[in-house]
Parts: structure tokens; C-alpha cells; sequence
């Protein structure tokens, strides 16, 4: 996996916009084979492709030869929307101290212009809005706030958006929007597209209700396989992954140890990316409903087939109405069950791995019956031996776009321990990092964001995909599989080079004619 950005033009430049939402939606009408994602921002789109099957000259050449067709009129611009929003943010009376205003001129300052979407990201449906008039342009928070409440509406400098749903975020929260800009379960998700005009509205009325979960697993599968007898912390059919939809805001998803998920199916003889489960931290309970053969993958875990324990990278006879456990064993934190068959799930945008914060699937539950993709016989008794696990995880660096030497040299210097880990990304304590924050721009699978605090974040498969923190660095694609793995009090070591030039796959000077 590599990646770039192209960049069309510096700041809040509306020609760039269009130039940059433009090309994003010629390549994304037919996509070349390999290409993961293009996703737009203010004035850049990032690209990222599998360079086994596209190369970067040939995606190149395609794009110039896209641009060179490419006529920008400004007829793209789409509609002007109405939104109502209750000035109840928890941020209020902070902006109003900051910027020397009174409240009521926060709140008239913050109506008065009619802001453009110039993307949509970070998560499903946000739109990035902008200019915000200079006297309220305050910068985001040192580090971000866990949680943001859904429907929040938000600034940080010259943007301001507005929160879909609960997630993280380092905005100064003024609000709430009365109107939802995104659920899953209406026919069009999104209420807002990029080239959209936006008024903000005074008003009062209920908060809207976040939608809820949109379910992907079927409630009668054609060919039942298993229940869960009981759920574990966090249980996902995942496939590959869902790709080309980061310009929604939605996730990547898929498998947090890639490595590991491939391995299991390889055992029972899927094709890669065939629907599998995804365990953490503690496994469910689970009973056959058919003699099955199923594939074990992963760390952390060992299986107990009535009692019977089956360390990882075996695959085995599951009989009909026995039970399977997971017993948390040795290092790690993710392992991987596959059927010979895969497992059934409706796709949303092209795959059926959850996007939890998106409101797209969900953890299994008590109760649930999963059934298989289709009939496939075939024998027990593969089996690979896994990579080993080592205690501290060496990751690989490569230069970022907003690559520092200082930064580099604070990543490379000393261990990091994880404080936080999910399928978001892991926040690391260690030695300071310089950091900072800029206008907002795709974020790279693997990239390691530094706010001003210092205080480096690892992004994973359910990150955001825009954000607008610092990219000293970013993961090699080779090691993803390991912060899969990587548990609370677990310690990393970065290893690269400690300068900017050379080894990295990502390029924020790509310039396309016209651009």
C-alpha cells in the first residue's frame, strides 16, 4: 500500500476546491484496479492505491490524462441549505472570553456567512465548512476531546462542521444542529455534499436522535452455521475492508491484523478478504449448528473446543451442537475464526466490515445466528505456523507530509508505551513530539498524527479520514498487522530514518497541470 497527495493550490482557495472534487469524481467514476481511496480535501486529494497492481507512474499518467479534460466552471456548486442549530455548545463562553466578544456576537458572527462544503470527512457525513469570519478563528484544542456529543456543531480556525455522531474531536463546540446530516438507514445518508452552501440558523427544538446501528448480518441466514451463546468484548465479521468511500468520511474497516485474518481464511481455503470474525481482548461463546471446518488465526488467544484447547493457526472439525470458547492466552489481543464457506453479511458501500462509529453494522450480540456465504467442502487439519510475537513492537517509519526533522528525531528517540488502543488508532505516552495543526486533509492508514500537545497518535482502519492535526510519520504497510496486536502497556519502537528525505511513499509537491 502507498500513498500521495496532490496538491492544487495553498489555504481556503475555492478554484482549488473544485480543481481537487473534480478529479476526485472522474477517477472515481471508473477507478483504475489498485487504486484504495481518493479522497478530496481544500485544496489537496490523497491517493491511495496497492502498488502490486497500480504503480505510481501509471497512476500518474492516468491522472494527467484525466486532468487534461478536466473543465472546472464552478457549475458544480450545489444547493443552499438551511441549518437550524441551538447555541448551547460547551465551548460558548471559552470562545467568547478568547476572542474579547459577547455571546451574542459569537453567535451573530458564526450565522453571518454562507460557508461552502469543501469535503466531507473525518467521519460519515461531516462537512468541512468554511471561511469562518476572522474574529471568531480561534486553533483546536491542544489535544482532542474523547468524545464529542452527535450533532455538535463546531470551529476550529477558519472551518467549522458539524459532528454527525459521537467521536473524538479537538473543535470548540458552539452548538447543536436540529437537523441530522447523516443516517445510515435514509435512502440518501447524506445531507450535505461538497459544493453545497450552508447558512447556520438560530432556533430552538429537540435534539435529534442518533440513528440507530444499521444492521448488515442477516436475521434469517439461508444456511445457518453458529450462535452465540455469549457475546465477547468486541466480536466483527470483517472482510477486506471497505475502499474508495473515504471521501463520505467513512471508515476503512476490515481486519485490525490483516496478516493474521488472511492466515485463517488461507487455512479453510477462502479466497483473501472472505467474510471472517474478528475477536478482542475476550472471545464469545459459540455452538455449531452444522458440522463445520473452521480456521484459527491470531494472538492472545488459544480456542477450547468442549474443553479441548486448539492454539491459533490450526483449522478444524467444529461437530454440530459442540461449543467453542476462546481462553485469553499469551501475547496479543486480536484473533480470527474463519468458515470454509465465509460468512453471510449485506454489504453497505461495497463490504459488510462494521463502521462502528458511522453507525454501519455492529458487534455480535446474545442470540445471533450467523450463516455461511455458501456450501464448501472441504478437509480439517491445515495448519501454519505464525509469525512470532515479539514483547516490543519495532514499527518502521516513513516521512509523512508534514515531515520534521525535531519530529522524526522525538519519534526515533526512546520507547512509547500505548495508553489507549481500539480500532481507531492507539495514543502513545513517551517523549514529547513536536506537533501542530493546519487546515484539514486526508489521513493515511498508519499515519502518526501529533497534536500540539505533543502526545502522537497511531491512526488505524476505523480512523477518520480527514483530520487536521501534524503527519511527521507514517506506519510501513508491512507492520499494520503488528498494532493490530498491540495491547494497553504495550511498548512500541520506532525505527527509520531520522530525516525527511528519501524511503517515503507519501508526497505533498505532486502537481497536476492546472494544479
Amino acid at each position: 500500500m502507498e500513498g500521495f497527495y496532490l496538491v492544487f493550490g495553498e489555504g481556503l482557495s475555492r478554484e482549488a476546491n473544485l480543481q481537487a472534487q473534480a478529479l476526485a469524481r472522474l477517477l472515481l467514476k471508473a477507478p483504475p484496479e489498485g487504486l484504495l481511496d481518493a479522497i478530496p480535501a481544500y485544496g489537496t486529494l490523497y491517493l491511495e492505491f496497492d502498488a502490486q497492481k497500480l504503480t505510481r507512474p501509471r497512476l500518474l499518467r492516468l491522472l494527467r490524462r484525466l486532468a487534461s479534460h478536466m473543465e472546472v466552471t464552478g457549475e458544480e456548486e450545489g444547493r443552499v441549505v438551511d441549518i437550524p442549530v441551538r447555541y448551547d455548545g460547551e465551548d460558548l463562553l471559552e470562545v467568547a472570553r478568547r476572542t474579547g466578544l459577547s455571546l451574542e456576537e459569537v453567535k451573530r458572527l458564526h450565522q453571518a456567512p454562507q460557508y461552502r462544503v469543501y469535503a466531507l470527512g473525518f467521519t460519515p457525513g461531516f462537512p468541512f465548512l468554511a471561511p469562518v469570519p476572522e474574529p471568531l478563528r480561534l486553533p483546536r484544542r491542544p489535544h482532542p476531546r474523547p468524545r464529542v456529543p452527535a450533532h455538535s456543531v463546531a470551529m476550529a480556525g477558519p472551518q467549522t462542521g458539524i459532528y454527525p455522531l459521537p467521536s473524538p474531536g479537538g473543535w470548540h463546540l458552539l452548538g447543536t444542529a436540529l437537523v441530522a446530516v447523516y443516517d445510515p438507514h435514509r435512502e440518501e445518508p447524506f445531507l450535505l455534499r461538497p459544493g453545497d452552501q450552508v447558512r447556520f440558523r438560530e432556533a430552538a427544538g429537540p435534539t435529534p436522535p442518533e440513528p440507530a446501528p444499521l444492521e448488515l448480518l442477516p436475521g434469517e441466514p439461508r444456511l445457518p452455521a453458529f450462535r452465540v451463546e455469549e457475546p465477547g468484548l468486541m466480536d466483527l465479521v470483517v472482510d477486506q475492508g471497505r475502499f474508495l468511500a473515504g471521501h463520505l468520511g467513512l471508515a476503512r474497516s476490515g481486519p485490525l491484523d490483516p496478516y493474521s485474518a488472511a492466515l485463517a481464511n488461507r487455512l479453510v481455503g477462502n479466497p483473501p478478504g472472505t467474510p471472517l470474525l474478528e475477536m478482542a481482548y475476550r472471545g464469545p461463546v459459540l455452538t455449531a449448528l452444522e458440522d463445520l471446518v473452521v480456521g484459527f488465526a491470531g494472538y492472545g488467544f488459544v480456542a477450547l473446543l468442549d474443553g479441548e484447547e486448539i492454539p491459533p493457526g490450526q483449522s478444524f472439525l467444529w461437530p454440530r451442537g459442540k461449543t467453542l470458547s476462546f481462553r485469553p492466552w499469551g501475547r496479543g489481543v486480536r484473533a480470527y475464526l474463519a468458515v470454509a464457506g465465509g460468512l453471510e453479511a449485506r454489504p453497505f458501500l461495497r463490504s459488510v466490515s462494521p463502521d462502528l462509529r458511522g453507525r454501519v453494522g455492529r458487534p455480535l450480540r446474545e442470540g445471533d445466528v450467523l450463516g455461511l456465504q455458501e456450501a464448501k467442502g472441504v478437509r480439517p487439519g491445515r495448519s501454519f505456523s505464525p509469525r512470532p510475537l515479539p514483547e516490543d513492537l519495532r514499527i518502521r517509519l516513513l516521512p509523512g507530509p508534514q515531515c520534521s526533522k525535531e519530529a522524526l528525531q522525538a519519534l526515533l528517540s526512546a520507547p512509547f508505551w500505548v495508553v489507549r488502543a481500539d480500532r481507531m488508532g492507539l495514543e502513545l505516552q513517551g517523549p514529547e513530539v513536536p506537533g501542530g495543526e493546519g487546515l484539514s486533509e486526508a489521513t493515511p492508514l498508519g499515519g502518526i498524527q501529533v497534536p500540539p500537545s505533543g502526545r502522537p497518535l497511531v491512526l488505524l482502519a476505523d480512523k477518520g479520514s480527514l483530520g487536521g492535526y501534524a503527519k511527521p510519520a507514517r506506519v510501513r504497510a508491512e507492520d499494520l498487522w503488528l498494532l493490530g496486536q498491540a495491547w494497553p502497556g504495550a511498548v512500541l519502537r520506532f525505527m527509520g530514518e531520522p530525516g525527511c528525505q528519501g524511503g517515503g511513499t507519501l508526497s505533498p509537491v505532486e502537481r497536476l497541470p492546472g494544479g
